[in-house]
Formats: structure tokens, sequence, C-alpha cells
């Protein structure tokens, strides 16, 4: 199976509201698993966790099942006293940037003000660069990732406090 293959069938799953799919052919065993909470993003289901792609063998040999090694999303820290922080989450698995290039500075700092849909960071997912907006107005209390970092679905990258 070709990787745009297996990403077609990964987003056709996700996009379906299936929790769980096997396939088993000649060429090769496929287990694709997903939590059974979604959550809507930009018009179309988007998974709680990654589907994760298990082992594939020949039809000859002996399939094993292989757990797929699972990143843990980075906790929030505990809000501080009097604290009432929202974080602002990835829309999506790619690589956080907090700016659009290495020469230009980031969108925001820690201590900033934000506006409802203003551009806050990109991540970039299958070569493509997403913008992702504040969700709120509000202060940048703490950026959660380091910028060029891999980031997961639903992982917290910024916390806003709202205004």
């Amino acid at each position: 199976m070709k990787a745009k293959e297996l990403q077609d069938l990964i987003d056709f799953i996700a996009k379906s509201g299936l929790n769980k799919v096997n396939i088993e052919t000649e060429e090769f065993k496929i287990s694709v698993q997903r939590e059974p909470n979604t959550r809507i993003v930009g018009g179309t289901m988007a998974p709680a966790a990654a589907p994760a792609p298990q082992a594939a063998a020949p039809a000859s040999a002996p399939v094993a099942a292989a757990p797929a090694p699972a990143a843990a999303p980075a906790a929030a820290p505990a809000p501080e006293a009097g604290g009432n922080y929202v974080p602002l989450k990835a829309p999506m698995i790619g690589t956080f940037y907090r700016s659009s290039s290495p020469e230009t500075p980031a969108f925001v700092q820690v201590g900033d003000l934000v506006e409802k849909g203003q551009v806050i960071c990109i991540i970039e997912a299958m070569k493509l660069f997403n913008e992702i907006e504040a969700e709120l107005s509000g202060r940048v209390v703490k950026a959660m990732v380091e910028n060029a970092s891999p980031v997961e679905f639903d992982q917290p990258l910024f916390l806003i406090e709202p205004m």
C-alpha cells in the first residue's frame, strides 16, 4: 500500500466516525484505531488521537501485534493562583512554528494581547503551513511548546488569560 493510499484511508476513517478498522489482504494487514471522542475542526471530524497503523507482514509470515509508540502530549501545568487560563490547543498533528520564517519575529510573545481570529502560530502538516488563530481575545500567559517542535492533536500550545 502506497503512502498516499494509506493517508487517504486514515482521512476516510477520521471523517466516517468509525473508531476501529481492520483490513487484511494478501500483501498486508493493517489495524487503525482511534479514541471514540471526537470534535469538529474546520467542518470535518478530527480524531482525539492519531490513528496508529500497526505491524504489516507478508501473508506467509505470522502476524505479531506491535504496539505503536505514542508520544504523550505535554500536560498543561496547574493554573497559578487567581488564574483563569484557557489553553489554545493544536487542531492537528504537525510541526509547531512561532513565526512564518526564521528571520521574522514570533507572531506572539508571552504577555502580548491577542484578538480572536489573530494568527498566533503555524503548524506544518504534510508540507502545508496552517495558520492557527486565537480562539478568544486575551493575554498570552505561557507558551507550552518550543519552536520547531512536533505537536499532537489537541496538545496545548499556549495558555491565554481571557479578557
